[in-house]
C-alpha cells in the first residue's frame, strides 16, 4: 500500500498500526533498565529505539517535539527530520521515556509515547513550563476554565458528572510549587493523586477515570508534555487548556523565535494538535492504564493504547512478541 496515497484526507490508516512498533521498542529498550537507578542511560536507549524504529517509516517526519534543542540533544532534537523521506510530510512530538526518573526506580506510570499529525499541526512549544487543566470526554465543551479555582473547576466538574466533589479525584506533580493548589483542592474535600513525575500520563488518565480514578488534571508542568497530552486528548474527546509560564524576558524572547506572539493566550487541547492526530504510548512500568513490559523467558510482552483523532478509534494492544531479535 502507498502510504501517501491520501494525504488531502489525513494521516494513512497504516500509520496507526505502524507507529505502535514505534513506541513498543522504545519501551522495552528503557524496560531492560527498570529500577537501575540511571535516568540518563534509560533515557539514552529509548531514544535510539525509537529513533531506529521512525526512520523506517514511510514518512516525511520534523521532531517537533523531542528531547531538546540541537546542542543538547545529539539525537531525535527538535528540528530533526526522520522517516524514509517517502510519504506524507508529519509533524511529530516524542518522549521516548516518559518518566525518566519513574523508570529508574521503576515506580508506576513510565511510558514510551509519540504524536504524529498533519506538518503543520502540533503547537512548536518552547521548553518552558504551562499551567494546565485537563478533563476526559462526555463534557460539555468550555466546563472547565483555567482562569477560575480551583473550587470553581471542581464544583463544575462534579455537577456535571452527578457526583459530590467529595467524589472527585484531581491528579497533581507533587512539587513545592503546588502547595497553594493543593491547599485549594483539599480544602473542597475533593480527594488528590499525587504523582512524582510523568504529567503526560497524568493527563492522559482523565480520559478513563473508571479505570484510572482521576477525574481531573490541574497544576504546570512541561509545555513540551503538554503537546503530547494534548494530542491524546484530541483523539478522545478529552478538553483541555494550557498556558506558557513565559516569566523572564528570556523565555519570552524564545517564545517569539517559535512563533508565538501572544505570551498569555490559552491554548485548547484542538490548538496545541490540530487536523488529523496519531498518539501512541506504552507501558515501562506498571501502571493505572497500561501495564509495564514483561520479559519472559522465551518471549516480551507490552501494553500499547493507539488513538487516532479523525475516527475517535480506542486500540488497546497487548502483545507478545516472540522474535526478541528485533529488539
Amino acid at each position: 500500500m502507498n502510504i501517501a496515497h491520501n494525504i488531502a484526507a489525513g494521516l494513512d490508516r497504516i500509520l496507526t498500526m505502524e507507529v505502535v512498533r514505534v513506541t513498543e521498542r522504545a519501551a522495552v529498550a528503557a524496560a531492560r533498565l527498570r529500577g537501575r537507578g540511571d535516568e540518563k542511560a534509560a533515557d539514552q536507549v529509548a531514544v535510539d529505539a525509537m529513533r531506529q524504529e521512525l526512520n523506517r517509516l514511510a514518512i516525511k517526519g520534523t521532531v517537533v517535539i523531542g528531547e531538546g534543542e540541537r546542542d543538547e540533544a545529539p539525537m531525535l532534537y527538535i528540528g530533526e527530520e526522520v522517516g524514509t523521506g517517502k510519504g506524507p510530510a508529519v509533524d511529530i512530538a516524542l518522549d521516548p521515556l516518559e518518566g525518566t526518573t519513574v523508570c529508574a526506580k521503576n515506580l508506576p506510570n513510565a511510558l514510551a509515547v509519540i504524536a504524529i499529525a498533519e506538518k503543520g499541526s502540533l503547537l512548536f512549544a518552547p521548553d518552558v513550563y504551562m499551567d494546565k487543566i485537563a478533563i476526559g470526554p462526555g463534557y460539555p465543551e468550555g466546563l472547565i476554565d483555567i482562569d477560575a479555582s480551583p473550587a470553581e473547576n471542581l464544583a463544575n466538574l462534579a455537577k456535571a458528572k452527578g457526583v459530590a466533589v467529595s467524589d472527585i479525584t484531581a491528579c497533581i506533580l507533587d512539587r513545592p510549587r503546588h502547595a497553594k493548589l493543593i491547599d485549594a483542592v483539599r480544602a473542597t474535600g475533593a480527594a488528590i493523586r499525587l504523582i512524582g513525575d510523568g504529567d503526560v500520563a497524568g493527563i492522559i488518565h482523565t480520559t478513563d477515570p473508571d479505570e484510572t480514578g482521576i477525574d481531573i488534571y490541574l497544576g504546570t508542568g512541561g509545555a513540551p508534555e503538554g503537546v503530547l497530552a494534548a494530542a491524546a486528548l484530541r483523539c478522545t474527546g478529552g478538553q483541555m487548556q494550557g498556558r506558557l509560564i513565559l516569566d523572564t524576558p528570556e523565555k519570552v524572547a524564545r517564545a517569539e523565535k517559535m512563533g508565538i506572539s501572544d505570551p498569555k493566550r490559552v491554548y485548547r487541547a484542538q490548538d496545541m494538535a490540530r487536523g488529523d492526530v496519531l498518539f501512541a504510548a506504552t507501558g515501562v512500568t506498571d501502571g493505572n492504564l497500561l501495564d509495564g513490559v514483561k520479559f519472559g523467558r522465551t518471549f516480551i510482552t507490552t501494553h500499547t493504547i493507539v488513538l487516532r483523532s479523525s475516527s475517535r478509534t480506542v486500540r488497546e494492544i497487548k502483545a507478545r512478541h516472540q522474535d526478541l531479535d528485533k529488539f
